[in-house]
């Protein structure tokens, strides 16, 4: 039997290949994607909040909001509050984009829930679960 490990990085590998194909496809990236989200489900956050709730470092998250602010996809403004604090705010463009590659991602749930039960889904979620829980011990 193949090592678990080795069989869940080229599954992970593909999955993240596959969704990145699919977000491209859209005209966004996966980052591009996990900072819209996490401003449309919070609103407005600061440059730092939004780097740690996505999980992209500091200098990472300054060069895309770069880019998404070029984009005309994001805004940045100083915190009325706090003057060192940038706030980071979605545009109507960031809005169409974010429902574009929402699109995307629902679609590509859609693919690889495909051929799938709703108990083999529950099955797989639980295994999962376990599979996380192992990692923290």
């Amino acid at each position: 039997m193949e090592p678990i490990g080795r069989r869940t990085a080229s599954v992970g590998k593909a999955l993240s290949r596959a969704f990145d194909a699919a977000l491209e496809d859209a005209g966004g990236s996966l980052p591009t994607w996990l900072i819209l989200l996490a401003l449309k489900q919070s609103g407005a956050r600061t440059q730092r909040e939004l780097a740690e709730a996505v999980g992209i470092r500091s200098p990472t998250m300054t060069r895309h909001l770069d880019n998404l602010e070029e984009d005309g996809l994001v805004v940045r403004r100083r915190h009325a509050a706090d003057r060192r604090a940038v706030r980071v705010e979605l545009t109507s463009a960031g809005e169409q984009a974010f429902h574009r590659l929402r699109g995307a991602a629902a679609a590509f749930d859609e693919r690889l829930r495909s051929g799938f039960s709703d108990d083999d889904l529950r099955q797989l979620s639980s295994l999962f679960d376990r599979l996380e829980r192992n990692l923290e011990t």
